[in-house]
């Protein structure tokens, strides 16, 4: 198969100081936490394959994300009403690359997640932790949906060895401090030898080899707080590019990070 890539990385977040570092988290700047790049109709493309063949494995919605869903559907529609390239009509939506997407405000995450570039997960706060109440997730790196639907975010990050309980503690105060108008954002990067976009796997799976890769596959991560049910949107716009695209410095850099 044909990878789907994007011509360059927006940002390279081991190039900055202010990302390089877990957890690396900067104010998005207006109203950018929904983009479209020159990926756009790959990955459109894909999504709509995998919602098609395996709507299980790429999506999952508790019965309490219900209200915190039916409220990002709302946002999100009134958001592409404003963004080029977009028509949005009464019960479908014409997207960029010409598709046209039925709405279904009955199943409010698999009709965004044929909408939008961007993974959604829909994290709401239960006791000290927020939880994973639903998804719409496409592109995971290394992680499956079905293990991680209704776990709190130190369950989420298993076996993550550099999520340690000091970056918990981070991540958690974080999420507590998102703001309805300041979302925030950060970035991560890694080399990998399979640009495949779809990487599940399972906790008990052993680690993929990834050393030796010629791609970079990096995650712009969005946390936006929803007004009414207060729920935390974590979004993730994956980029996968190859490591001749990145400048010299840029090349550089990732060797010295060891990424």
């Amino acid at each position: 198969m044909t990878p789907i890539l994007q011509s360059r990385l927006p940002f390279s977040p081991w190039m900055d100081p202010r990302t390089a570092r877990l957890p690396g988290v900067l104010p998005v700047e207006g109203d950018d936490w929904l983009r479209v790049d020159d990926a756009f109709a790959g990955q459109m493309a894909e999504r709509d394959r995998l919602f098609a063949i395996n709507p299980d494995g790429v999506h999952a919605l508790l019965d309490r994300g219900r209200p915190a869903a039916t409220e990002l559907y709302s946002v999100i529609l009134g958001r592409l009403c404003k963004v080029a390239g977009y028509e949005v009509g009464p019960t479908s939506v014409r997207r960029p690359d010409g598709v046209v997407v039925p709405l279904d405000p009955d199943q409010p995450l698999l009709t965004l997640g044929r909408l939008v570039q961007e993974d959604l997960c829909l994290m709401e706060r239960d006791g000290d932790e927020h939880l994973l109440t639903g998804a719409a997730l496409c592109f995971p790196a290394s992680w499956w949906l079905a293990e991680k639907i209704g776990r709190p975010l130190t369950g989420i990050h298993v076996p993550v060895p550099s999520y340690d309980a000091d970056i918990a503690r981070r991540v958690q105060r974080m999420f507590d401090a998102v703001r309805v108008e300041q979302p925030l954002w950060r970035m991560n990067a890694l080399v990998y030898v399979d640009p495949t976009l779809h990487q599940p796997r399972r906790e008990a799976d052993p680690r993929t080899n990834r050393r030796g890769g010629s791609y970079v596959r990096a995650e712009r991560q969005c946390f936006v707080r929803l007004p009414v049910s207060r729920a935390v949107v974590f979004s993730i716009h994956t980029y996968v590019v190859r490591t001749d695209a990145l400048t010299e410095a840029e090349r550089t850099g990732l060797e010295e990070a060891r990424l």
